[in-house]
């Protein structure tokens, strides 16, 4: 915006003696003090629509086109997924429940790679993990390997010197999905100076992605955060991820590059500023994730919950362990504005070719069982018109998703809540997570001095039908958010995540119900004795207090 910076200043300088004059003794007649603070929040607006202005994202900027490149042989990631294949036309799998085998897996992949790495995620927080995993895209790059980062720039805040230092390394391009331009230091003031485009920045990209050399790749629930592999002190999440290699990779790149290339992705030094040279920039990243503040994750144990040893193990080998399936790939395209004429909850547009439309059909077409995980679930009315249909089919719909006393999403919860008695009397089995019950099985990873959620979004559809993907049952998810999931054929995949999920034993969740009355109860097996509670479990009084103060006033489909 021209002058924009003599123009805020001028408002910025009027507003402060306007508060200073409101601010003045009461020896001031009334209507004075009234008009001197009327002009005051006259100026206050009037210095957000100025900012808001200045909001909007900068015109003709550079986007060099860029492809993946394809796996070779020349590689060695490219040559043991071409002898480790028993057939061109499928895909192999190994799930990734715990999160030291999930983080471990990303790691051996970048430090593995030889030609091309493609990152893709909707957070990568400053923390020893984000960091962790940035440096080691740097080290990439300074073994000649060529890294092509794309975050979502919802949660950059107060990262841009971070992001920068590894951007001005060569063979490192960062690029920022829908990025904001004014109040980048802090998250409240991004969208306090973006009020003007809140249709447009409250369109994020969710999806999560990594490729290494063409030839294997990395996809599900998690973030790159401490929090989604156990590294957190106070609360971990419960997440799901997928190592990959096959027919399927080299779609998961034409994914990636319709991204990359898209006209709502921008180079990150198009939006993000500093007067640092080069040089500093670099000096700077190294001194912020240098060893002594960037601990190494701890390594995984012999063996996860499934009996799969570390991914590396079998790269170590030259040959890998996979379960191989045909399978299909879908990402929401970047630039749609899913919100325009949407409805939402579990049915989508029925024109559009997007992850949720895909789920949506396998669960239409179910014969016998719908196992669904979510930990933020908002089905809407067209929602419970599905579970309907399918109950009346006959199909058992049984559910996991977080209780209130798990989610990190209060408001999130206030909106599923409001279907719970609907989805129960139409004989929807409801599970919910339990933090407390969490400590007392490991199966999941070990939540003994921390709380455990929900974070993992899965479909199983039959006993042989897998997604597992980036995208949760809510409004968000289909509106707003771009998604990202893998649909797999496999019966013993579809075991494995049944196992994972372990809904008949009820060791680490709460299943609800309706008494003859038609109240809610939570039942619970410890032993042999039952559990009954009549109110949300382990949530504390003022949790439900302020969910029932504030639940009313939460727009449904911004959830």
């Amino acid at each position: 915006m021209p002058g924009s910076t003599d123009i805020t200043s001028a408002i910025a300088s009027a507003c402060a003696s306007a508060f200073a004059g409101s601010a003045a003794n009461d020896t001031q007649p009334r209507g004075d003090r009234l008009r001197a603070r009327a002009f005051a929040a006259l100026c206050a607006l009037l210095l957000l629509v100025v900012l808001g202005g200045c909001s909007s994202l900068p015109q003709h900027v550079e986007r060099p086109l860029s492809t993946a490149l394809p796996a070779t042989t020349a590689s060695t990631l490219g040559r043991i997924a071409a002898d480790s294949s028993p057939d061109r036309s499928l895909t192999g799998f190994r799930l990734l429940p715990i999160g030291s085998f999930a983080i471990d897996t990303r790691l051996q992949l970048i430090r593995r790679a030889e030609r091309s790495i493609d990152v893709q995620y909707y957070l990568i927080q400053d923390d020893e993990t984000g960091r962790y995993l940035l440096r080691a895209l740097r080290d990439a790059a300074q073994r000649g390997v060529r890294v092509r980062l794309l975050m979502d720039d919802l949660y950059t805040s107060g990262a841009d010197l971070l992001l920068l230092g590894l951007d001005a390394h060569p063979n490192i391009e960062l690029r920022l999905f829908n990025p904001f331009t004014v109040g980048r230091g802090a998250f409240t003031t991004r969208f306090l100076f973006a009020l003007n485009e809140f249709s447009r920045v409250n369109r994020r990209m969710h999806n999560k992605l990594l490729i290494a050399d063409g030839a294997m790749a990395v996809t599900g629930g998690r973030n790159i955060a401490n929090e989604y592999f156990m590294r957190h002190e106070q609360a971990n999440f419960v997440d799901l991820d997928t190592f990959l290699t096959g027919a399927l990779v080299p779609l998961l790149q034409e994914l990636f590059d319709s991204y990359w290339n898209s006209e709502v992705v921008y180079p990150a030094r198009a939006v993000m500023r500093s007067d640092l040279p080069p040089e500093l920039l670099r000096r700077q990243f190294e001194a912020m994730t240098g060893p002594e503040g960037t601990p190494p994750p701890e390594p995984p144990p012999v063996n996860d919950v499934l009996g799969y040893g570390p991914i590396g193990e079998d790269l170590d080998a030259g040959r890998l362990g996979l379960v191989w399936a045909d399978a299909a790939a879908y990402a929401d395209p970047p630039a749609r504005d899913k919100g325009l004429g949407a409805s939402y909850g579990l049915v989508p547009l029925e024109d559009i070719d997007s992850v949720r439309s895909n789920v949506v059909e396998l669960m239409r077409r179910a014969r016998s069982e719908v196992v669904l995980t979510s930990p933020y679930l908002i089905p809407g009315q067209r929602g419970l018109e599905l579970m309907e249909a399918m109950r009346q089919r006959g199909v058992t719909v049984r559910v996991l998703t977080n209780s209130l006393a798990a989610t990190d999403e209060p408001l999130a919860h206030s909106g599923y809540r409001r279907y719970r008695p609907a989805m129960l009397k139409l004989g929807v089995e409801l599970h919910e997570l339990s933090p407390l019950r969490m400590r007392r099985t490991s199966r999941l990873g070990m939540f003994d001095s921390t709380q455990g959620r929900l974070h993992a979004k899965t479909a199983v559809i039959d006993r042989r039908q897998v997604f597992i993907g980036s995208m949760n049952f809510d409004p968000r998810s289909e509106k707003h958010n771009t998604e990202m999931g893998i649909f797999i054929n496999s019966q013993q995949l579809a075991r494995e995540v049944l196992r994972l999920m372990d809904l008949d034993k009820l060791q680490a969740s709460w299943r609800v119900v309706l008494d003859a009355d038609g109240r809610l109860r939570w039942l619970a097996q410890d032993d042999e004795k039952e559990i009954v509670l009549t109110n949300e479990p382990e949530a504390t009084f003022w949790t439900r207090f302020w969910l029932n103060l504030l639940a009313p006033l939460a727009p449904e489909e911004l959830l």
